[in-house]
């Protein structure tokens, strides 16, 4: 037992897709070389791993972040339906069960939805392996949950504009003027994954370049964005983000963020937020074609950005990312957080930076991808 809490506290110290390299390991990609498609056609799924009978036709990239959108609203893990070392068996009844489920999901959503991704895997299952059919009974009364889709409407009367959101954030930082004079910025701290720690590196450079290095006992792991791609590499695996990784992380890689935001995106709508950590806050909900959609909370006193929520669209739903800000201090004339939090479904670490630089020389062959570089 131990050693599987060791086990998830490296996979969430490693910030990597790890299922993806198990697939490559254990058999789940299809041996074959498939036939090639046109160079402007990436693969299918069913060309790239075997026994697709379901999700045929989608591409090979989002195969893997379906799967973990299964995982994520059943809460269970991969071997819940998938024998071990041997993904495409067909052994388990969980499996097969699983197919008709997916199949159920798209109809209802193609027959009564117009195809859209109304009815999910999580609707019904909330986390659980196994849907609960009756209500149940709470002293505490009953509120009406978030949907995904609410901030699609106009933004409510009485709130600001996401122009006045956008620029008491902006001054909040410290000004566009500060924002900008910042062109590198390097940051040192620790990692704490499951109460385990291990020392973190962060190389940023404007706009939207970045190289997180941690460091535990088997081997550096980095997760980066150069400005066009991205990737995460271990000592057993190396993994190129796909467009919606990549796009995701060219999102944290932004070193001008609030000044380049309503550059990025261009469509907002401003709701009233929950409460985090006792402040109150404004949601700015943000959307562009290409880009993960973003929920952005803001502390309506002082206009500092909170936490951030992306969304990552799937075949069968959008897999979630927070990232809870803290510790703001000032650097340079700009306030910035020393402390956040990321979140998925499966996990959440800490980050508490120690040290910062900002303006100082950063080696940039940090940013060229390992494949890229002579001699590899």
């Amino acid at each position: 037992m131990k050693k599987l809490r060791d086990d998830s506290a490296m996979f969430l110290l490693s910030a990597a897709v790890i299922f993806f390299f198990a697939v490559g390991r254990n058999g789940g990609r299809a041996q074959e070389t498939p036939a090639k498609p046109a160079a402007d056609q990436p693969n299918t799924a069913e060309q790239q791993f075997k026994n697709i009978q379901v999700l045929k036709g989608i591409p090979a990239d989002q195969l893997i972040p379906s799967m973990q959108f299964i995982t994520a609203s059943l809460g269970v893990e991969c071997g819940f339906c998938h024998v071990e070392h041997a993904m495409d068996k067909d052994e388990k009844k969980t499996k097969l069960a699983a197919r008709k489920m997916i199949t159920m999901v798209l109809a209802l959503n193609q027959a009564h939805f117009n195809g859209e991704l109304e009815v999910t895997c999580y609707t019904c299952h909330r986390g659980a392996a196994h849907p609960i059919a009756t209500p149940i009974l709470s002293a505490e009364p009953a509120g009406r949950p978030e949907h995904v889709h609410d901030e699609e409407g106009e933004s409510l009367a009485g709130l600001p504009t996401p122009d006045r959101v956008l620029d008491k954030y902006l001054a909040a930082v410290g000004g566009a003027e500060a924002v900008i004079k910042i062109k590198t910025r390097l940051q040192k701290g620790k990692l704490d994954a499951s109460g385990t720690q291990v020392p973190v590196e962060i190389y940023s450079e404007a706009p939207e370049k970045r190289v997180s290095i941690t460091h535990p006992s088997r081997g550096d792991s980095v997760t980066a964005f150069n400005g066009e791609v991205g990737w995460l590499s271990m000592p057993n695996g190396f993994h190129r983000m796909t467009t919606a990784e990549a796009e995701a992380a060219r999102i944290d890689a932004q070193l001008h963020f609030p000044v380049r935001l309503r550059e990025l995106y261009k469509e907002f709508h401003v709701r009233p937020g929950e409460e985090i950590g006792g402040r109150p806050t404004l949601l700015l909900s943000a959307k562009a074609s290409g880009r993960p959609d973003l929920r952005l909370y803001f502390d309506q006193e002082n206009g500092l950005l909170l936490r951030l929520m992306r969304f990552a669209e799937t075949p069968l739903g959008r897999n979630p990312t927070q990232i809870d800000y803290a510790d703001f201090r000032i650097a340079d004339g700009v306030k910035i957080p020393y402390k956040w939090t990321l979140t998925r479904p499966g996990g959440s670490f800490t980050i508490q930076i120690e040290q910062v630089q900002q303006n100082v020389p950063v080696d940039e062959k940090l940013f060229v991808m390992p494949s890229e570089q002579p001699g590899r």
